[in-house]
């Protein structure tokens, strides 16, 4: 058990967190980044990357507010 504490420690858990969170909005950056690149050179509209933008966004601002209220 003590073997578990020691690799698996606060820093630790904070570090996953700020990873996840940081590849999580990077990911999502990427995704408006080509929606708008097939939008504006391609003249299409990729519904899948619109989709995952609109669910980036929405929970991201649900987030947002719920954390606001409840903290």
């Amino acid at each position: 058990m003590k073997i578990l504490e020691r690799w698996f420690d606060e820093r630790f858990l904070t570090h996953r967190l700020r990873s996840t969170s940081t590849a999580g909005i990077l990911s999502a950056v990427a995704a408006i980044v080509l929606l708008e690149y097939r939008f504006y050179v391609n003249h299409v509209l990729s519904w899948d990357l619109l989709a995952i933008t609109l669910t980036f966004v929405l929970v991201k601002m649900s987030l947002m507010i719920w954390y606001s209220v409840n903290d």
